[in-house]
């Protein structure tokens, strides 16, 4: 028998995040989107109300939930700012790698020192010339002796600045390609790391996004993950736990514009009626309300496959891909459906709309996705 009933705990689990995302993330939003200052008391709330680290097994001080589980907390919070809950999701990414692959001893130094105290970490295989193509990586480790020396450089790290320790996707044998990548634990203090200016960007701005240069940065070989050509089955292998993650994510912020949508439709009048009495308005709305329903149903499948123990490499595809185009396009209809008020920083649409873009770019495009679903349905029939 299929059920779309959430159980008690994850009722309960709905409710803290809406509550938390209602009183602690909305009120704040504006002003970090200004400034781009890191979220770090909001965080650091989230992490006292085991909001964050969520997917960690009791054993290493986490509460061992499952993808589902995380996915409807993430929805919650991304309703109230999605810059705010990248900050926090990114510790989900950068520890996938060590979940799926560590040894007892790596987890415990590393999984423990996000759930003992509100710490970071970040996710480093992107590059200034390699993005979708991780292929195209240049970052080399050397074997020297009983350690490993890194050399090269990450683009576009989420939490490079705020992360205790980095998950680095290096190669250890160019010549084997993708089999030669070999994935390390590098602990932020490691002598030779520079971390590079915050980006400007778009939308989510609360994230802290840098660049990062390792310049003979010297680790032992106790931190690499895995055996040496192991690296980028490893990485992306974290992306089916992430992956329906972020794309709830994206159906939080499409929720979170949709009611700014309705709100104002339902006061703003021309010619003495409200514009959500008009066809053209409310059929805008309609369209937004079906496919947030469709993309969150997509976004539990694919949680609940990997939960199962299944692969679900095609199902987060699915809904990476569907949630955050459906993101996009919801957000730029509330900005029509407010209008030139739409068009103002004074009114929250704005923000959503380009807080929405990332989720075509990040933790593989749109683009990608397709790519994926194409060879699922034709090499794995």
């Amino acid at each position: 028998m299929i059920s779309f009933e959430l159980s008690d705990d994850q009722k309960q689990l709905q409710e803290l995040a809406r509550k938390f995302a209602k009183e602690e993330m909305i009120p704040k939003a504006e002003h970090h989107d200004h400034t781009g200052e890191f979220p770090y008391e909001v965080t650091k709330k989230a992490w006292e109300l085991g909001l964050m680290n969520t997917h960690i097994s009791q054993e290493y001080g986490g509460l061992g939930l499952g993808v589902l589980d995380g996915i409807i907390i993430t929805e919650e919070l991304a309703y109230g700012c999605t810059g705010i809950a990248t900050a926090m999701e990114a510790n989900a990414l950068a520890s996938a790698p060590v979940m799926v692959a560590g040894n007892d001893a790596q987890k415990k130094q590393f999984l423990g020192m996000l759930t003992a105290e509100p710490k970071y970490a970040a996710y480093c295989v992107t590059e200034p010339g390699a993005g979708s193509d991780v292929a195209g990586i240049t970052t080399i480790a050397k074997k020297v002796g009983d350690d490993y020396v890194i050399n090269g450089a990450k683009m576009w790290i989420t939490n490079a600045n705020v992360a205790s320790w980095y998950f680095v996707l290096a190669y250890t044998d160019p010549s084997l390609k993708h089999k030669g990548m070999t994935g390390f634990l590098v602990p932020r203090d490691t002598p030779g790391i520079t971390v590079g200016r915050k980006e400007d960007n778009l939308g989510q701005r609360a994230s802290d996004t840098r660049g990062l240069t390792f310049e003979d940065v010297k680790i032992p070989s106790k931190y690499r993950l895995g055996n040496e050509g192991d690296g980028f089955k490893i990485a992306m292998s974290a992306f089916d736990h992430t992956r329906p993650v972020v794309a709830a994510g994206a159906v939080g912020l499409a929720r979170r514009a949709m009611d700014e949508a309705i709100n104002y439709a339902t006061t703003r009048k021309t010619f003495g009626t409200p514009i959500a009495g008009y066809q053209a308005v409310s059929f805008m709305i309609a369209d937004m309300a079906k496919d947030i329903e469709a993309a969150r149903y997509l976004v539990w499948r694919a949680g609940w496959e990997i939960d199962q123990g299944r692969r679900n490499t095609k199902f987060a595809a699915f809904a990476k891909a569907f949630a955050a185009d459906m993101a996009m396009r919801v957000a730029t209809d509330a900005v029509q459906v407010f209008g030139g008020y739409g068009y103002s920083k004074e009114y929250p649409v704005e923000k959503l709309m380009r807080d929405a873009k990332i989720y075509q770019i990040y933790e593989g495009t749109s683009q990608i996705q397709r790519l994926i679903i194409a060879k699922e349905i034709f090499e794995r029939r």
